[in-house]
């Protein structure tokens, strides 16, 4: 019965042995280390490829970061432009605003200094005079256009001229004259 099986299971795959068919010998005989050492140089041009790629890729990462920071800066700058924009509308819309108490001191002051001065001044010394900042001081004499005047020094192109103006008063016998 051993016979009849075996026989059955050799019939499915028939090997043919011949004697006469050499076997291959090893033509190179290699240690495991040295068949290391070949995959290495065999795969090392792919890993030093595969890391540049690493690098490049950390590189156009921190860039994309820094792009997105530089456009959440932008869209936060244009935001307060337009901000500053409709403020800006919204004050022209309105006219220019009320002369306050303080103010209309500061025009008086501002002009009897002129008028002391022969009504001719720097800003920078009236400015200075006053005590006051270029801001304020710019709003105090744009406030006041009826009475001031300002030109380009002609000495220094870089300094600006106050110029008291002369408002004509209509009198009673409807003629003009002349007050400082």
């Amino acid at each position: 019965m051993i016979d009849v099986a075996s026989a059955k299971i050799n019939s499915f795959a028939p090997v043919p042995q011949n004697d006469n068919v050499p076997q291959e010998e090893p033509i190179f005989v290699l240690t495991s280390s040295e068949l290391q050492d070949i995959i290495k140089e065999a795969l090392q041009p792919a890993l030093d490829r595969i890391e540049s790629m690493e690098a490049t890729v950390t590189r156009q990462d921190e860039k994309i970061t820094t792009l997105e920071a530089r456009i959440g800066l932008q869209e936060d700058n244009g935001l307060i432009q337009l901000r500053l924009i409709h403020d800006l509308r919204e004050a022209t819309r309105k006219g220019p605003g009320k002369i306050t108490a303080n103010q209309e001191n500061r025009i008086k002051i501002l002009r009897s200094l002129l008028a002391a001065r022969g009504g001719k001044m720097l800003t920078k010394e009236a400015r200075q005079i006053m005590k006051m900042d270029k801001g304020a001081f710019s709003r105090l004499v744009a406030a006041m256009p009826t009475y001031i005047e300002t030109k380009t020094y002609s000495m220094d192109r870089k300094q600006t001229l106050l110029i008291l103006k002369i408002r004509p008063i209509v009198d009673d016998n409807n003629q003009q004259s002349n007050q400082d």
